[in-house]
């Protein structure tokens, strides 16, 4: 089933509800910030290069802090939103739908709970079953990258069942929890993911102090 269209729906429901000045996880972002960000990687072919190559990161930057400034009314920030939700350009590669499925799926679930966790009321959304499969089988293509810098073995693990060895070394950490859950571990919400640990304890204690994401 695809998710991303639905994931985009929420995530722009999201953002309308928080309004323009609200905060997220994403640090020195608001609200504002964080649409210009989403509205940009999909049409500004100069923007969604910055964000991959990081020697063009300060254009990216510069253009999203530009376009939040200009969408910092309701009104216009409202637009904005509508214009993210409308999705990318016909011509746009996001257009094709496995290109949006491995651009989109994880990005709309994280920045989705970056609004919803930046509160001091949240609760865990419950998912459906075939959408934690389909986050989970996006993870673990990423896991060894966003754990990377970790000096650890870290294995995943969803209580459901399924595991999968992140990264391998003499001294391992198994990080519990739901997909979801996991997915914003491995992405460095750490502080906001519903997550538990075994392994010993100096190595637990190393694990939630290490880099974690890209």
């Amino acid at each position: 089933m695809q998710y991303v269209e639905p994931s985009r729906e929420v995530l722009a429901e999201t953002l309308l509800a928080a309004g323009p000045d609200a905060a997220t996880l994403c640090a020195g972002w608001r609200t504002q910030e964080l649409a210009a960000h989403l509205y940009l990687r999909e049409h500004s072919p100069k923007v969604g290069a910055a964000l991959i190559l990081k020697p063009w990161k300060k254009i990216s930057e510069k253009a999203t802090v530009k376009l939040a400034a200009e969408s910092s009314t309701p009104q216009a920030y409202a637009a904005l939103v509508e214009k993210f939700r409308a999705g990318p350009p016909k011509m746009s590669p996001l257009s094709l739908r496995a290109v949006d499925h491995s651009a989109n799926l994880i990005e709309f679930f994280i920045h989705t709970e970056d609004i919803r966790r930046a509160s001091d009321r949240w609760a865990p959304r419950a998912l459906d079953t075939d959408y934690s499969q389909a986050l989970w089988a996006e993870l673990i293509k990423r896991a060894a990258i966003l754990y990377r810098s970790v000096d650890l073995g870290v294995v995943l693990v969803d209580p459901s069942g399924p595991r999968h060895v992140a990264k391998r070394a003499p001294v391992s950490v198994a990080i519990i929890g739901d997909p979801g859950e996991l997915l914003l571990h491995a992405n460095g919400r750490i502080g906001q993911a519903l997550v538990s640990f075994e392994g010993q304890p100096d190595a637990v204690a190393l694990l939630q102090t290490a880099p974690v994401g890209l």
